[in-house]
C-alpha cells in the first residue's frame, strides 16, 4: 500500500498517476482527470490559475486517503493536483487508486475527487475571453468575486 500526494506546476499526464499505482496484485485502476473546459455558464474561459495553501492541502490529501482506505480496500493512491496556469485542455486534477478489484476503485476515486473539492484548500482564478475573470474555491466552485 502506497500514497503519493503532489502539488505541481508543471503539465500533468495520465502516466504520471497510472506509473504511481501500476500493481500486478491489483485488477482494477481506476482514474479521473479535471481538465480546464473553455466554457461556464456561457461564458468563454480561455485559462485558469491554480493557488493552494500548500502545506495545508496536501494534509488534507493525506487525511482524504486515509478515510478512503477506511472504506475500502485499496492498494495504491495517486492524487496530483496542478498549480498555476492551466490552459484550455490540461489536466488540473489527477487521482489514480488501484485495488484487487474495480469496485473498489471506482468507488473510492469517486470519494476522492468529492472531498477534494469540499476539503482542499485550492482556489482557481477562472478567465473569460471578455478580459474579466472570477476566483473560485474549490468546494464545488462556489463564486467568491468577480471582476472585470
Amino acid at each position: 500500500m502506497s500514497t503519493f500526494i503532489k502539488l505541481s506546476k508543471e503539465k500533468l499526464s495520465i502516466g504520471d498517476v497510472y506509473s504511481q499505482v501500476q500493481s500486478p496484485a491489483c485488477g482494477g485502476i481506476s482514474v479521473f482527470l479535471g481538465t480546464t473546459r473553455d466554457n461556464f455558464e456561457g461564458k468563454s474561459v480561455v485559462r485558469l490559475e491554480y493557488e493552494a495553501y500548500e502545506e495545508m492541502a496536501v494534509k488534507e490529501l493525506h487525511t482524504i486517503c486515509e478515510n478512503l482506505r477506511a472504506k475500502w480496500s485499496v492498494d495504491k493512491i495517486a492524487v496530483i493536483h496542478r498549480l498555476g496556469e492551466v490552459p484550455i485542455g490540461e489536466i488540473g486534477v489527477a487521482i489514480a487508486i488501484s485495488s484487487t478489484h474495480r469496485s473498489n476503485a471506482i468507488n473510492a476515486v469517486e470519494f476522492a475527487i468529492d472531498n477534494l473539492k469540499k476539503y482542499v484548500p485550492v482556489w482557481k482564478k477562472e478567465f473569460y475571453s471578455d478580459g474579466s475573470y472570477v476566483w473560485k474555491e474549490n468546494c464545488e466552485a462556489q463564486k467568491i468575486t468577480e471582476f472585470t
